[in-house]
């Protein structure tokens, strides 16, 4: 068993009809048909939405998510219409707040891969493969890729993982023509995130992104390049062979799975609440990695 420890009740917002409520994200209809995603500080890991929030975590995702768009704009749209707060919402919603279209989204996570580890270097010491790809033998945790891979993974549910899939089942969800391009787009945008981000002394590990279709473009939503959807390392202490130091939630995970959290995340009972020092810090990570790419400060 999984899932929220404590599901929020969403807020009611005159003019707006709640949609869903996602790991971090809320969703909202304007009575004009546009999706309205408030980004909540909302914390998730090993399938859990955590009881505990991430001060300004939502809004470190959201305008940093921002300023990837508008470097990416040229290799594909988004799905961007407005951060005005629409009328009536909560002062709270300020900077977390993305007025959006309303796309067919693409029923798969469109991941990309420059280093082995999670569960790419899982399924590679099993079987030397990444979703169905043959790879070099001596790879170890951290290991750069020969070139970066595309390796989808199923959408899941608040509760469930998202589990890799090979490229078929792409082309059996949506067509070899959109596979085909959802593959092209994704490694390109990985390509230009990965470059901006190596200038700025960090790596781009790998990322996952989320497309729909507005008629027949393509469009990219919801998140970009944020440490929620991405592992970004710093560049300086990158050591293949080991774990690597990263900018998003593993002081988190790291944390839930020590003895001082007392939680077995192989039990059902959900895991406890995060303590002060854990709190700070991660949100001092969260807030690192947006000041690094984007060379301002953080206020």
């Amino acid at each position: 068993m999984s899932g929220f420890v404590e599901k929020p009740e969403p807020l009611q917002v005159p003019g707006l009809t709640h949609l869903h409520t996602g790991k971090v994200r809320d969703l909202y209809e304007t009575e004009a048909g546009e999706l309205v995603m408030v980004a909540s500080d909302r914390m998730s890991a090993y399938d859990w939405v955590l009881p505990t929030e991430i001060p300004d975590k939502g809004r470190v995702l959201t305008q940093l998510s921002l300023w990837w768009f508008e470097r990416l704009v040229d290799l594909v749209p988004n799905h961007v219409i407005s951060t005005d707060l629409p009328a009536g919402a909560p002062a709270d919603w300020a900077g977390r707040t993305l007025v959006c279209k309303a796309l067919e989204m693409v029923p798969v996570e469109c991941v990309a891969r420059g280093y082995l580890t999670g569960s790419g270097l899982a399924e590679y010491e099993q079987s030397r493969t990444v979703c169905g790809l043959a790879l070099p033998e001596g790879l170890v945790d951290g290991s750069e890729l020969p070139a970066p891979i595309f390796t989808p993974a199923t959408k899941a549910a608040v509760g469930d993982h998202d589990e890799n899939v090979p490229y078929q089942e792409v082309v059996h969800q949506v067509g070899a023509e959109n596979a085909a391009l959802l593959r092209q787009k994704t490694l390109a945008v990985y390509g230009r995130a990965r470059d901006i981000a190596r200038e700025r002394g960090i790596i781009l590990a790998d990322t996952k992104f989320e497309f729909g279709f507005e008629g027949e473009q393509l469009i990219i939503a919801d998140e970009v390049l944020t440490p929620d959807s991405s592992r970004f390392w710093p560049a300086d202490q990158w050591q293949p062979g080991r774990a690597q130091p990263s900018y998003d939630k593993q002081y988190v995970r790291d944390w839930l799975t020590s003895p001082a959290s007392g939680w077995d995340r192989r039990s059902e009972q959900p895991p406890p609440a995060l303590p002060q020092e854990v709190v700070d810090a991660t949100r001092a990570k969260y807030v690192e990695a947006y000041e690094r790419l984007t060379g301002t400060s953080w206020s």
